[in-house]
């Protein structure tokens, strides 16, 4: 029986994988800030939760003693825990943009360091690192998320190289638009009350966000993708999931840089 290590397991993608893989047979090791809330997850056999905090360095290795302690063996480290920070960037203080990129790549990268002596004594193991087609195209007022996506993207693929040659793997995972509650509890509004000269912009990409036409997938179908992923037994590094993801970017792929960007602002801001 294989285990997986999830971050940022207490809802939407996170909490949905660690069920998924579950039903599947794995052990499944769920991670979340605050594992004493949690009540669905402690019902399912194979499922153990404990408390990490990504942006807390002892937190992180605290958990990761623990759950090699319990388990023995850990074979896939899915990197979820994320956070969203939209608006302009000059309305961001730098507590928010220290948070964004604590949680979306900080955080990350002290996990993966966490595990990697661990699947290096393997010479096996495989770390999955959830981005984002935000990773791959870009949108109005969401640079610094963006910004943190991208930086997970470069992170990985580089990584990609340098463990490949001990045997360990590298994924990306790059959802599309997903029906979950980070654009709720996971997504951080930077409103520009003091900034009116952004207003007219913002109130343009609110609206035609709220109507772009593209459907979200749900958790549950992102899950399958992961575990598909995982599994497949393919070198393959980036695994698009969702049709809006798709669609996006072989948009962006066919026109090329400047007709995508161009596209996106009359979408966006007309």
């Amino acid at each position: 029986m294989k285990t997986i290590v999830i971050t940022g397991a207490s809802s939407g993608i996170g909490k949905a994988s660690a069920k998924y893989f579950a039903e599947q047979g794995w052990k499944v090791a769920a991670t979340m800030r605050t594992p004493e809330k949690e009540t669905e997850l402690t019902q399912i056999e194979n499922v153990t939760v404990y408390q990490m905090d990504v942006t807390d360095n002892n937190s992180i290795q605290n958990a990761t003693e623990q759950i090699l302690a319990d388990f023995g063996n850990v074979d896939v480290v899915l990197n979820n825990a994320g956070y969203g920070l939209v608006g302009p960037f000059e309305a961001a203080s730098a507590d928010r943009i220290r948070r964004q990129f604590d949680t979306n790549v900080f955080g990350l990268m002290e996990v993966t360091r966490a595990f990697l002596p661990h699947f290096r004594a393997n010479n096996a193991g495989m770390f999955m690192n959830v981005s984002s087609i935000g990773g791959r195209v870009t949108f109005p007022f969401v640079s610094l998320y963006h910004g943190t996506k991208w930086a997970v993207e470069g992170f990985t693929e580089s990584l990609a190289y340098e463990l490949g040659e001990l045997g360990i793997q590298v994924k990306l995972i790059e959802p599309g638009g997903v029906d979950t509650d980070f654009s709720g509890r996971s997504l951080d509004m930077a409103v520009p009350d003091d900034l009116p000269d952004y207003l007219p912009a913002v109130q343009k990409f609110m609206a035609a966000r709220a109507n772009a036409g593209l459907a979200a997938s749900t958790a549950e179908q992102i899950a399958a993708g992961i575990y598909e992923a995982a599994t497949d037994g393919k070198t393959q590094l980036r695994y698009l999931l969702g049709d809006d993801a798709m669609q996006t970017y072989a948009m962006r792929e066919q026109v090329g840089d400047d007709a995508f960007i161009a596209s996106m602002r009359e979408r966006m801001l007309s």
